[in-house]
């Protein structure tokens, strides 16, 4: 075989991998609505409600720790039968944040039970933490939040009743998000998790197939994880790893969307891919580690291969690093590329790695908004479809970095669980710049960065060739890479150096700094002057001086 028929034989044949994983959405999609009556319904009531422990692990979380346990003294419980267990393994403030606000609440609410422990040593880290709790938890059933939640007051009751089926291990609730439009990246995170928490569980779920706990915003029953054998800490998702385990020793799990749980997303974009990336790792390994013994048990098929395809789901990124690779030489070696091999290759395999995943989002943000509202007329989300190129793109941006944590799966190799850093930022707060958690600096930015210079060189090529349909499909892979690479850049430290520049130069002269235009990070937001409409920083409280520039 010539060079160029193996460069083109292995674009298209990654392609079709990619076309595959991607049509596998619009299946799920199809579960979701097959599947819309057999929304879970609790069995019965409780006569008398059980005990719950709601176990808070914690590590440095000094920006989110008093909300979060604000939000959970109020969560209502007959207090009898309640507790809470703050599992700190911190080794900064945290832990004295921590004691002055149990002891606030302590003496507002006398009959709260909360229960601190602090561990020195963070073996298996959240799994390690959780396990730990178990030893003095009072509760037949545990709820977790992690600190960056902010439950709701009435999430314990509406959950508590599903339990009246004795089969029934879980019940996860739909997680909300406090900040979704602080910014274009937690605008963009936001909708991805939607169409995760939409889509992906309850068609899985109520479909019959196995779906995951989220590691938070859920409860369990405290005897289905004895039974599935506890927490485990041999992969980075632990709640992933204990979720399959438990559904192939034969216990229910429940999802009910209807339930919303608040949460903060990431802001920086170090930190979304540092998330990201922990997640993939772990999803990975917890194939290696289940996969074959799914395969090999009593499951149904469809259990099975949705299994399968949730499992392996981030290879997929490995293959769209391999595809990005070979769109150039692909460009320079299709002479030949008329109407009839469009239609007849590039638009259904195009289809099948993009617009699908387009009607997976409007599908979720549909089925959203009638959650929030039954009674709402469907309508087009305009604002959802203008959003999708960007959805795409990000997700392509991400390969690079979701690629090192599928081969550092693969080849075994061990790594820490690295926490996302919280900022206790809402919707309106854009102060985090000046916050202590900043997640580590890697050379990834670099690497993404000359991933768009060679989609700028791809694009060129194609137009000299004359292949202008491709287009569109380059400029997602240019402004993914781009702007991946461009924000980590900037949020990393070029945008703190200019920032510390202009708040030392306000402090000098003794007053607030008018910020060029150019100079404004790309996902933060600002405000203008109501006069001049100059862009200033909202959140340096350097610039907060008098009304005059320099």
């Amino acid at each position: 075989m010539s060079l160029s028929g193996l460069v083109i034989g292995t674009y298209l044949a990654v392609l079709l991998v990619l076309a595959v994983y991607g049509l596998h959405r619009t299946a799920l999609i199809s579960m979701y609505y097959r599947n819309r009556h057999r929304r879970p319904r609790p069995a019965g009531r409780f006569s008398e409600l059980p005990a719950v422990t709601v176990q808070l692990p914690l590590y440095n979380e000094m920006y989110v720790v008093e909300r979060l346990l604000d939000a959970v003294a109020g969560i209502r419980y007959p207090r009898d039968r309640f507790q809470i267990q703050v599992l700190d393994d911190s080794t900064d403030e945290t832990q004295e944040i921590c004691k002055r606000k149990i002891a606030d609440l302590g003496a507002r609410f006398p009959e709260l039970d909360i229960q601190y422990v602090h561990r020195t040593d963070r073996t298996g880290f959240k799994a390690g933490a959780l396990h730990h709790g178990l030893e003095t938890a009072k509760g037949e059933f545990i709820m977790i939040f992690d600190a960056d939640f902010v439950p709701t007051a009435d999430i314990l009751e509406r959950c508590i009743d599903s339990f009246t089926d004795p089969k029934v291990a879980v019940v996860q609730c739909r997680w909300e998000h406090v900040n979704r439009n602080y910014s274009s990246l937690t605008e963009l995170q936001a909708l991805m998790l939607d169409g995760h928490f939409i889509m992906e569980h309850a068609g899985r779920n109520w479909s019959g197939r196995f779906f995951n706990f989220n590691g938070t915003a859920g409860v369990w029953r405290r005897s289905a994880i004895a039974d599935a054998g506890d927490w485990q800490h041999d992969t980075l998702t632990e709640d992933m790893d204990l979720s399959y385990r438990a559904q192939l020793r034969g216990w229910k799990f429940v999802y009910l969307p209807e339930i919303a749980a608040p949460a903060e997303l990431p802001v920086e974009m170090s930190a979304f891919k540092s998330q990201q990336f922990r997640w993939a790792k772990g999803s990975v390994q917890v194939a290696k580690k289940l996969l074959g013994t799914i395969l090999r048990s009593g499951a149904t098929w469809e259990q099975k291969t949705e299994a399968f395809f949730h499992l392996t789901n981030n290879l997929a990124y490995p293959l769209l690093l391999v595809l990005s690779l070979l769109l150039l030489p692909n460009l320079a070696l299709r002479t030949h590329h008329g109407w009839r091999e469009v239609l007849m290759i590039d638009f259904p395999l195009f289809f099948g790695t993009t617009l699908s995943v387009a009607s997976f989002y409007l599908a979720s943000q549909r089925e959203i908004a009638l959650l929030r509202d039954p009674n709402a007329k469907p309508r087009f989300q305009w604002r959802v479809l203008a959003r999708l190129p960007l959805v795409m793109s990000i997700g392509i941006g991400l390969c690079v970095n979701q690629t090192r944590a599928v081969l550092e799966a693969l080849a075994g190799k061990e790594t820490e669980f690295v926490r996302t850093p919280k900022h206790g930022i809402g919707a309106s707060d854009s102060s985090w710049w000046s916050k202590k958690y900043r997640s580590a600096k890697s050379v990834t930015p670099f690497i993404e960065l000359g991933m768009a210079a060679y989609f700028v060189v791809a694009i060129a090529v194609a137009f000299d060739h004359g292949h202008y349909l491709s287009l569109p499909f380059l400029g997602l892979f240019l402004c993914g890479f781009g702007y991946v690479g461009w924000v980590s850049l900037w949020q990393g430290g070029i945008g703190i150096a200019m920032r510390r520049m202009f708040a030392g130069l306000a402090g000098h002269r003794g007053s607030s700094v008018v910020v060029p235009p150019a100079y404004v990070p790309p996902v933060i937001n600002v405000r203008r002057k109501a006069v001049t409409g100059e862009i200033i920083l909202a959140e340096a409280p350097a610039l907060r001086a008098p009304e005059t520039s320099v």
